[in-house]
Order: structure tokens, then C-alpha cells, then sequence
């Protein structure tokens, strides 16, 4: 585990960690995110950084905020930067998540929220948390390789055919627009569906509501 120490941080503002948010840089490779996420000009940063090859790098101290997550809510709580602790996953966007990556990711994620008494309802993406302005960690995120480990949330089947706003409000997600809150799911659980809400994104998302005790 490499250390590379980044400016960008300050004072949890009175709280602890709660959350895990879950981000990809968005950028070519590891080498250039480390170097925004690090350079003083920037005013980004995050506790963690996993490269291609899942070498882990701790970039912010875990009692400090780092600002990786900027606006956005959570089950009704704001200051999400203060909130939680942030990992960088080093991929633009466009292509899938390499087995050592993700090993690291479990590997990381098992420790962090031990050390924090987390369970996997605390461990977000940042698109669940800022519904419209967010999509990472995208579509081709591996949450069920998560939820296998007992890291985050999955359904385990079917719940009620209940209404999604209620159950979307439930499980923390912040207010938007329908579609846009409805895009937002989907990302996470349903990542390749197209059209107008259906009764499956209802009934997983009810199903989730029964799992959804375990942030903080």
C-alpha cells in the first residue's frame, strides 16, 4: 500500500464516517488522476486511490474529509464530504474493472468498515448520492461482486410491486426529478435497462428497502 499524501483535505466538521462512496476518475489512467487528486490546484481528493493493477494508495488519512464527493445527499443528510470516505477506482468510464482491481477493492473496503463499524448499506456509488450530476462508478461496476462479499447491497429476490418513489426515499436517495432519480437506480441495480419505470425496478427496489439497515 503506496502513500502519496494530497493538500486537499480538512476538518470532518464534528462527524465520523457513515459512508463509503465509490467513484472511477473518469480520467486515461491512475497516473493522472493521482496527480489532480494531489495537486493543490485542483480542490479534489479522495482517502484512497486503486490503480489498473489494484495497487492500492492512500492519498487522505481517514480522520480527515476529503473532497471527492461534493453536492449531493443521503438519506437526508448533506455534507456527504464529511460524512464518508471516498475511493478513487482508476477507469474512464468506458470499459470494464479488472479482477486485481476489484480484488483490492474488497480487500480495501473489508477494512475500512470494520475499522469504522460499517455495514454494506453504507457503501454507496456517487451516482446514488447525486442523482442527474453523477454516474460513477458506471455501469459496468461489479456491485454484485460487492454484495457476494457482504460489502453492499443486492436483492436477493423480488419484494412488493410498491411504489418506487417510497421505497427510492427509503433506501436514501436523495429528491430529483422522477427520471432522474429513476436513472440513478438503475445505474447501480439495473445498469443496462432503457424505457419508462417498470414493475422489476419497483420490486427491486422494495426488495432492497428490507436489507437497507446497516449505514452508520
Amino acid at each position: 500500500m503506496a502513500r502519496c499524501s494530497s493538500p486537499n483535505h480538512g476538518d470532518r466538521r464534528g462527524h465520523r464516517p457513515e459512508l463509503i462512496v465509490l467513484h472511477y476518475t473518469g480520467m486515461a489512467n491512475a497516473t493522472l488522476a493521482r496527480d489532480r487528486l494531489c495537486d493543490p490546484a485542483s480542490d479534489v481528493s479522495a482517502h484512497w486511490l486503486i490503480d489498473e493493477a489494484g495497487r492500492i494508495e492512500a492519498l487522505v488519512a481517514e480522520d480527515r474529509r476529503a473532497w471527492h464527493a461534493g453536492a449531493g445527499a443521503w438519506c437526508g443528510r448533506d455534507d456527504i464530504n464529511s460524512r464518508s470516505i471516498g475511493i478513487e477506482i482508476a477507469n474512464p468510464g468506458d470499459r470494464p474493472f479488472p479482477a486485481a482491481q476489484m480484488d483490492s477493492l474488497v480487500l480495501l473496503l473489508g477494512r475500512i468498515m470494520a475499522r469504522w463499524s460499517l455495514g454494506p448499506a453504507a457503501v454507496i456509488g456517487h451516482s446514488d448520492m447525486a442523482p442527474g450530476r453523477k454516474i460513477d462508478p458506471g455501469p459496468r461496476f461489479d456491485w454484485q461482486r460487492l454484495a457476494r462479499e457482504g460489502l453492499a447491497l443486492w436483492p436477493d429476490g423480488p419484494g412488493a410491486d410498491a411504489p418506487l418513489a417510497g421505497s427510492l426515499d427509503a433506501l436514501g436517495y436523495p429528491p430529483a426529478e422522477p427520471e432522474t432519480r429513476l436513472a440513478a437506480f438503475r445505474l447501480r441495480f439495473r445498469p443496462w435497462a432503457k424505457g419508462p419505470e417498470s414493475a422489476e425496478d419497483r420490486m427491486i427496489a422494495a426488495a432492497l428497502t428490507t436489507a437497507r439497515p446497516g449505514v452508520g
